[in-house]
């Protein structure tokens, strides 16, 4: 098949993609990543040609090409990207591109396969910020079903990656990084939980060896899907360096007949010279979304950890008054309000107001946190039931299960299908109802446990894939039906971070752990993909719930700062002085949350592992704040000096710290100089040369405050 074309590029953000539509098959990307500049057709040509590989010994007399959906009929013996038959037939596809469309920033690529009766579409975008977006679209256009097993995108890597990074974790520690060689084989990481997890990985990363938050080019995809998936990064014995990203098709999940298609996620594909810029793309292109929160993060309570189950007007009334005293804008109840819920064993799927607790309903506590200034926002979680309860004896057939067996339980809870009808129905109505009846402008929505056994009883298949759907499609409808209701994605904590539900809400639980150490890992790898506006962080009680750890309030706040700012603690009762230094805390935040929302996160590359410096620089480069932590103990004493990163090299900065060292913070033995000087020092200098840190006890921190002095015309940071 001959084209307009043979060889073209994507161009935008400081991303370049080359493609190479000649090759057999399917086309080839053979660059993403740094921007080469607009190429003429020559030079495309050439480096097209400089990319293909020779005929070795031993090997096949036509080499494999890495494209853009590589098939065995073509020599590749790399894993498959796609995977389906016809009851044993029609295996082997043999794609062949039929059209090419260019069209601003974005390709379409259609190719057909006529002995198989398949089309395969497959779409390629860059964002204003550089990020690739890939897409494929199959359709069965020949007779009869046509049973898929797995198709999938795949990113090429530059020859330099050497090193992956991965994330695992569990429940209350989420998002734990990992690395290893890039060697030969697959390095595959699935979620077969029936949502993300939280021991998956949120993004597959690879990149040169050492790669650092400031240095080494490193690449990373992300799957835009909030169920099974399976991501990978794969070196061949031919070199041939790639990242792949797929919904994981649990058997008979999707079987098309003559006529239906199935598109796969979008994966989501950015680079960077170190991972801030990488996670910089992200960032800016969530950031332009239409749906993308505008107006300021409401600081909020939430009351699982103030009072859990018990659910007294009284006692919450007594908390409400303090929260709005300390300047608390949004007031969230949790779990607990609805019919027979009094502790985790019963009521999920009765969502009914529990006279027995409210006996006047949440009328009398809504009004008066409203009264008090501040939003209201509701726990639930509607993708979940109870044994327990009265929807789970009326309407067994609404559950998730296969063969009139039970799954087994998972907090003694079992997981409803949203895919059927009635049971869709119900959930919009009772949450519609709730919604309709109290002036509730917040969900926070969560999802308990991870899915087993998961089939439509009715037709007895696998359901992850239409559950899924099904959950998206109740979020829109709640949406759209109550204009400026937010909604949080609570998954055990953080079990369901990816952008695939944040397409419907507005912000992702980091974890149900708020121990400031555990956090500073947690938030470091969720920010990557995710921009602090995004992610909930809570300053909790001055004993961690799930560590048994004990940390001054000041610590938890300069740990929490950055993000979506809040408190999940009991303070009805504090002291006058926690009070006080509490709504200190509260109002700094405030003061600077449009620079937390909206700058740049940058992470200090530092040589001592028992620190940790990362902050946020305006987009201006006119302001910056970071937090200097010390996480344990350092060899050396004192730790020595750290550069700051990401300001503007020639701008020149005061520096400051938010708060004096005082008895809190700080066992040096005399004052350290440059707080009590005028220090003024150019962001280069402050990049290369560095300042002083201040002597800290283990798990202590400081907030260094950066504010531009000179009058510089140029802003670039």
């Amino acid at each position: 098949m001959s084209f307009e074309y043979s060889y073209t590029q994507l161009h935008r953000g400081g991303t370049t993609v080359i493609v190479d539509l000649g090759t057999a098959g399917i086309p080839t990307i053979i660059h993403w990543g740094p921007d080469t500049g607009i190429l003429t057709e020559s030079e495309l040509a050439a480096a097209a040609t400089a990319a293909a590989s020779q005929r070795v010994s031993g090997g096949i007399d036509i080499p494999a090409r890495l494209t853009l959906l590589p098939q065995e009929v073509f020599g590749w013996q790399g894993s498959p990207a796609l995977l389906g038959q016809r009851s044993g037939a029609a295996w082997a596809s043999a794609l062949a591109t039929s059209q090419v469309e260019l069209r601003d920033h974005a390709l379409t690529i259609t190719a057909q396969d006529s002995a198989a009766g398949l089309q395969l579409v497959s779409e390629l975008a860059l964002s204003t910020h550089g990020v690739l977006h890939q897409r494929h679209t199959l359709t069965n256009v020949g007779a009869g079903d046509y049973q898929l097993h797995q198709l999938g995108t795949v990113f090429p890597l530059p020859a330099t990656a050497a090193t992956i990074q991965d994330t695992t974790g569990r429940h209350l520690k989420e998002r734990t990084a990992q690395r290893r060689p890039l060697t030969v084989g697959a390095h595959v990481r699935e979620s077969r939980r029936g949502r993300p997890g939280a021991d998956s990985t949120l993004l597959m990363l690879a990149g040169s060896a050492g790669f650092g938050h400031r240095s080494g080019l490193v690449h990373g995809v992300h799957l835009a899907w909030s169920g099974n998936h399976r991501l990978s990064a794969e070196r061949t014995i031919t070199s041939d360096n790639f990242l792949t990203a797929a919904e994981l098709l649990l058997p008979g999940e999707v079987t098309l007949g003559p006529g239906e298609s199935y598109s796969t996620p979008w994966a989501l594909g950015s680079w960077g010279n170190g991972l801030d810029e990488l996670s910089a793309r992200f960032h800016a292109d969530l950031r332009e979304r239409p749906a993308h929160p505008t107006r300021p993060r409401p600081v909020t309570l939430n009351t699982w950890e103030a009072v859990y189950f018990d659910h007294d007007l009284s006692t919450l009334q007594v908390l409400a008054n303090k929260a709005a005293a300390i300047g608390v804008e949004r007031f969230v109840l949790d779990d607990g309000w609805f019919l027979g819920r009094r502790d985790d064993t019963a009521g999920l799927g009765d969502w009914f107001v529990d006279p027995a607790v409210w006996a006047d309903g949440l009328g009398p506590i809504i009004n008066h946190v409203v009264g008090l200034g501040m939003e209201f926002g509701l726990w639930f979680e509607p993708e979940m039931v109870n044994p327990d309860s009265d929807l789970a004896r009326n309407h067994p057939d609404w559950i998730l299960h296969t063969d009139g067996r039970w799954p087994v339980s998972a907090r003694q809870q079992q997981v409803l299908n949203l895919a059927h009808p009635e049971c869709f129905d119900y959930l919009m109505a009772r949450i519609d109802a709730i919604l309709t009846e109290y002036p509730i402008s917040y969900i926070k929505w969560d999802h308990n446990r991870d899915l087993l056994d998961a089939s439509d009883p009715r037709t007895g298949r696998a359901a992850v894939r239409e559950t899924t759907l099904a959950l998206y499609r109740l979020l829109a409808e709640l949406k759209a039906r109550h204009p400026g209701l937010e909604i949080e994605s609570c998954a055990s904590g953080g079990a369901r971070v990816d952008l695939g539900i944040l397409k419907f809400t507005d912000r992702i639980w980091t974890s149900d752990c708020i121990d400031p150490i555990e956090r500073l890992d947690n938030q470091e790898n969720t920010s990557l993909l995710v921009p602090y506006e995004l992610m909930g962080a809570h300053i909790g009680g001055p004993k961690s719930h799930s560590t048994h750890r004990q940390h001054s309030l000041g610590f938890m706040a300069r740990t929490a700062i950055f993000g979506h700012f809040g408190i999940e603690w009991n303070i009805a009762h504090i002291s006058a002085e926690q009070t006080t230094e509490l709504a200190g805390w509260v109002a700094f935040h405030k003061d600077n949350r449009d620079l937390f929302h909206s700058g740049a996160s940058v992470h200090a590359d530092l040589a001592d592992p028992a620190l940790d410096l990362r902050g946020v620089v305006a987009q201006d480069g006119e302001r910056a704040i970071f937090a200097l932590t010390q996480r344990e103990a350092s060899i050396t004493y004192p730790s020595g000096r750290v550069t700051i990163p990401g300001l503007s090299p020639q701008g020149r900065y005061r520096l400051a710290l938010s708060h004096p060292l005082d008895e809190e913070v700080g066992n040096g033995q005399s004052p350290l100089a440059w707080p009590l000087a005028d220090c003024v020092l150019s962001g280069r200098v402050l990049e290369t040369v560095g300042i002083a840190a201040p002597v800290l006890f283990p798990e202590q921190s400081v907030l260094i405050m950066l504010t531009r002095v000179d009058a510089d015309p140029a802003r670039a940071i």
